[in-house]
């Protein structure tokens, strides 16, 4: 499973541990998350790669704001959805 800008995941630990968020770029073997609202599209968090599951779900960058970016996370936040397990860096 590739983690392109635009993929949403699953943060399987830290503080934001269960929370859905989306992939916005990636910076030395780590990719760059975002939810909207704890982690603005200005200024993402920086994830390893070890710490999330990938998800079959993405979300159009282009015209995204944070407040997009919240509404669409909390609608998928209601449905169900099967993480994909990804561990390794060569897919970014």
């Amino acid at each position: 499973m590739d983690m392109n800008a635009g993929r949403v995941v699953i943060s399987s630990a830290g503080h934001d541990k269960g929370r859905l968020m989306l992939v916005v770029g990636a910076v030395g073997g780590r990719i760059l998350v975002a939810d909207g609202k704890e982690r603005k599209l200005e200024h993402p968090k920086q994830k390893n790669l070890k710490h999330v599951q990938g998800t079959r779900r993405s979300i159009e960058l282009e015209g995204l704001t944070d407040k997009k970016l919240r509404q669409t996370l909390g609608k998928m936040s209601a449905e169900p959805i099967i993480p994909i397990s990804v561990h390794s860096a060569d897919e970014i």
